[in-house]
């Protein structure tokens, strides 16, 4: 009796010792995570001549950032004043404060700033060392943030092999077709909108929003905006769901907790499955078949995809369900977006400066007269192409890159250690006297006259697309979509500010007008 009772305690014992270590040790893991690791982070940028606010537990600097964010979104700016000041108050302050060599805290992270443009061009170059922000790559914002964008290593280079072939400029050309189609809808319903009085007001980010949602739709599945308007407006509504989540301190397990915004997202990302599945699974049908002719980017991946496995002989690089979902909602989310504000932004200056509409306008009439605009004509827009780069210089679609140092990393003079953000000032960049003159705030697209590396003093001075080998796959696309749209525009209208116009620009994942752009089209 008695070796039991001590084979009891001993066992008592032993098991108080393994819970008493269990917590020890996940006591020091928790202390590691929220004060350890981010103050050794902190001291090695010190170190290396970064400054910055000490680390305060567990939020960092977004309190801060947050409220200076909301302030300056709470009221509109005069259309001379500084477009930084609205969507980057929070960096404009810290580097005020402690000079471009400088970091902030995102909850327990912190993220250096990068300004000089050579060492740009290497974290984007160097994408193997650099990886996306994992905060941003957070399981709940995969619902939106999706497809080859999320991917690392091998794995993106076997997507990107994929999808190149869908963004060849032989493919492109293809797609004209669909361009041309949805932007004649939209300059068809502006001239029924005019008609009578001969002028009217408009809102045409809502209208070019719409124009970019038709062309997406017609060129990934060959089907109208009208037929897919489900699936756009559910996306639109977890772009601002997942903006919400980035802006957030980053909890772990707090995706799995029931609240109103997650479940919000996976019913909507449930509901886009399910509209999206049944797209596919026609599509791959009919490429299975031999059906198809390849006519649009769904069409073009999968059989991509098919000639991928044949002269592999291997499944390795299957393209699942899955991994085409993904594709597909970054291809509406990235595709629409992207080309819609850069379409808005363009009208509202050409507002502005109306000598430069006209010069738009007098080339395309020169170009096309009145023929239908084609590929080789749209390639020789170049007062248009000028006119495009100046305004993705001043109101870039993503003002600012993040990556995260995947390993301890050298960048130029720096030592990064492993886990640091990285963030790239694109706005700061396209908006310094330095590198584009005092006059760096104006609207000048001859800047451009001779292309973009004239334009600028260093390949890592200019990139609304990025630069490197992860460059955006769809700029091609995105610049000769909205060179069509103004080669249907222009020579139908003529255009100005309404008074009703408030200029706000906001950041949405992208740079857009926070109330519309209200602009008064006069029938040409």
């Amino acid at each position: 009796m008695f070796c039991v009772m001590e084979m009891d305690v001993m066992y008592a014992s032993i098991a108080v010792s393994c819970l008493v270590l269990a917590l020890t040790y996940w006591g020091y893991g928790f202390l590691n995570w929220v004060w350890l690791r981010p103050k050794k982070l902190e001291k090695c940028l010190r170190e290396q001549g970064f400054s910055g606010n000490p680390y305060r537990l567990f939020l960092g600097d977004q309190k801060d950032s947050g409220v200076m964010i909301r302030d300056a979104l709470s009221r509109p700016i005069g259309l001379a004043d500084d477009v930084k000041q609205r969507v980057i108050p929070h960096v404009l302050k810290t580097m005020k404060n402690y000079g471009k060599n400088s970091f902030m805290w995102v909850g327990r992270i912190p993220r250096v700033h990068i300004t000089e443009p050579e060492l740009i061009r290497d974290v984007l170059t160097k994408y193997y060392r650099f990886h996306k922000n994992h905060h941003a790559l957070d399981p709940i914002t995969k619902y939106l943030l999706a497809g080859i964008g999320s991917l690392e290593g091998e794995p993106w280079a076997k997507r990107r092999r994929i999808l190149n072939s869908a963004f060849h400029f032989e493919k492109l050309k293809l797609m004209l077709p669909a361009f041309y189609l949805s932007a004649l809808d939209m300059v068809n319903r502006w001239e029924k909108v005019i008609s009578t009085e001969g002028s009217a007001t408009v809102d045409v980010h809502h209208d070019l929003e719409t124009l970019t949602g038709d062309v997406i739709s017609r060129t990934l599945f060959g089907s109208s905006y009208e037929e897919n308007r489900e699936i756009f407006e559910l996306m639109k509504e977890l772009v601002v769901l997942t903006i919400q989540v980035i802006q957030s301190v980053y909890i772990p397990g707090w995706r799995f907790l029931p609240t109103k915004r997650n479940k919000r997202m996976k019913k909507i990302d449930k509901d886009v499955r399910v509209l999206l599945t049944d797209i596919i699974d026609k599509k791959m049908k009919t490429a299975n078949e031999g059906k198809n002719k390849s006519e649009n980017f769904l069409e073009i991946i999968l059989e991509s995809n098919l000639n991928e496995i044949q002269e592999n002989k291997s499944n390795s690089t299957v393209i699942g369900i899955d991994e085409i979902i993904g594709e597909c909602k970054l291809f509406y989310f990235a595709g629409q977006d992207t080309t819609s504000t850069l379409l808005t932004w363009t009208m509202i200056l050409l507002s502005r400066y109306p000598e430069w509409q006209a010069l738009a306008r007098e080339e395309v009439l020169q170009v096309f007269g009145d023929s239908k605009p084609d590929y080789d004509g749209i390639n020789r827009l170049k007062t248009t192409t000028m006119i495009l780069y100046e305004v993705l210089r001043l109101y870039p679609p993503v003002v600012e890159l993040t990556k995260v140092a995947h390993e301890d990393t050298k960048l130029g003079e720096l030592s990064l250690p492993a886990g640091v953000q990285v963030m790239l000032p694109i706005i700061l960049l396209h908006h310094d006297p330095e590198i584009w003159g005092d006059d760096v705030n104006e609207f000048k697209p001859e800047r451009f006259s001779q292309g973009v590396l004239k334009a600028t003093k260093s390949q890592g001075s200019f990139l609304p697309f990025s630069l490197g080998p992860r460059m955006c796959i769809g700029q091609n696309f995105a610049m000769l979509e909205a060179k069509m749209a103004l080669a249907l525009i222009l020579p139908r209208f003529s255009f100005e500010l309404s008074p009703s116009y408030v200029h706000a620009p906001y950041t949405l994942i992208t740079m857009q007008p926070q109330h519309g752009a209200h602009v008064i089209l006069h029938k040409l």
